[in-house]
C-alpha cells in the first residue's frame, strides 16, 4: 500500500486560533467556561475540551448570568451578542476574521438597500450568524433550484454572499445561475470562500487521480469535511469520512491499493497521525506527503483575551 499525505491538510488559521482561545481562556479564567456552539465543528477537539470542564451550549439562556461565554469559530448574530450582554456575560469572540468579513459585508449591502442573496446550508452556524445582520434582507439559497424558485423583480437591487466552507465548484454554479437570472447582482469585492477551504479542495482535485481510495478525516457536521469527501466521489474514487482510525474499515482497501488521505479544516493532526500509523502496521503502507499550495496564514487572539494578558 502507497499512502498520500495532501498538504495543505487541517487546521486552518481559524481552527488554530479559535482553539488557542479556548486554551488560553481556560487558563485564565478556569472552569465553569462556556462556549456558544461547538468551537469548531470537529467531535475529537470538542470531546477534549468537554474533558477538561468546557460547557458547549446552543442557547445563550443556558449560561448561568455573570459566566464567561466564548463565540465560536462560525461566529454569532447581534441577537446572540445582545442576549449575552443581558446576562451579564463576559464574552470572548473568537469568530474567525473571514466569518466576520462576510458578517460585515452583509451589513454594508443591507444598509445599502440590497436584498442579499446568501449562498450556504441552511441550519449551519455560520449562515445563522450572517442571516442575524440583516434578517429582513437576506434571502438563502442552497442550489440551483432555489435559485429558480426566488420571487423577485427581475430589476431587483441584489448582492449575492457565501458561507467561507462551501465547495468552490458548487457555488461558482450557483452565482452563474444568479447572474444568469439577474445580470445586475453584485458580489463582494474578494471571494468569500476562504483561502483553506479552497486550497485543500484544490489538494484533492490534483492528487485524487492518482489514488485508489481517499480517507477524509472530519466530522460529519463539518461542511468542509463533507466537501473534500464529494469531491473526491465527483472523481469517480471512494471517499471515507472519519473522526479516527478506530473507523477505518478494512473492506475499504486491497493491500495493493494507493490512498490518499487529507483533512478538513477543524481536523487536528493527531487523528491523521493514527490512520498513517495503522495502515502502516496493517499493510506496511509507505507514505508520500504531497504539497500543492504553502499557508502562512495567522490570525491574532480575541481583544479580550490580549488585554487580560497585558493586565
Amino acid at each position: 500500500m502507497k499512502l498520500i499525505l495532501a498538504n495543505p491538510r487541517g487546521f486552518c488559521a481559524g481552527v488554530n486560533m479559535a482553539i488557542e482561545s479556548l486554551d488560553r481562556a481556560l487558563e485564565l479564567f478556569g472552569t465553569p467556561l462556556y462556549v456558544y456552539h461547538e468551537i469548531v465543528h470537529n467531535r475529537p477537539v470538542v470531546e477534549r475540551f468537554r474533558k477538561r470542564g468546557v460547557v458547549f451550549v446552543d442557547r445563550i439562556e443556558d449560561i448561568p448570568e455573570g459566566s464567561n461565554v466564548l463565540y465560536s469559530a462560525h461566529g454569532v448574530a447581534p441577537a446572540i451578542r445582545e442576549a449575552a450582554t443581558s446576562r451579564r456575560l463576559h464574552a470572548i469572540d473568537a469568530t474567525c476574521p473571514l466569518v466576520t468579513k462576510v458578517h460585515l459585508e452583509a451589513v454594508r449591502f443591507a444598509q445599502e438597500g440590497y436584498t442579499i442573496i446568501l449562498i450556504g446550508h441552511e441550519g449551519h452556524d455560520e449562515v445563522l450568524g450572517t442571516m442575524g445582520e440583516a434578517p429582513t434582507n437576506i434571502l438563502l439559497v442552497q442550489d440551483v433550484s432555489d435559485v429558480e424558485r426566488l420571487d423577485l423583480a427581475e430589476n431587483a437591487r441584489l448582492a449575492y454572499l457565501t458561507q467561507t466552507t462551501l465547495s468552490v465548484d458548487d457555488a461558482e454554479i450557483i452565482i452563474h445561475a444568479l447572474r444568469l437570472r439577474f445580470p445586475q447582482i453584485i458580489g463582494p469585492s474578494r471571494d468569500d470562500i476562504c483561502y483553506a477551504t479552497q486550497n485543500r479542495q484544490e489538494a484533492v482535485k490534483q492528487l485524487v487521480p492518482e489514488a485508489d481510495v481517499v480517507l477524509v478525516l472530519g466530522s460529519r457536521n463539518s461542511s468542509n469535511s463533507m466537501r473534500l469527501g464529494e469531491i473526491a466521489q465527483s472523481c469517480g474514487k471512494p471517499a471515507y469520512l472519519i473522526d479516527r482510525a478506530d473507523e477505518i474499515d478494512d473492506g475499504w482497501f486491497k493491500e495493493s491499493d494507493t490512498v490518499l488521505i487529507t483533512a478538513g479544516a477543524s481536523a487536528p493532526e493527531e487523528v491523521v497521525r493514527e490512520c498513517v500509523e495503522y495502515l502502516e502496521r496493517r499493510y506496511g503502507a509507505t507514505v508520500t506527503s504531497r504539497t500543492v499550495r504553502e499557508e502562512h496564514v495567522n490570525f491574532p487572539l480575541p481583544r479580550e483575551l490580549r488585554v487580560v494578558a497585558l493586565t
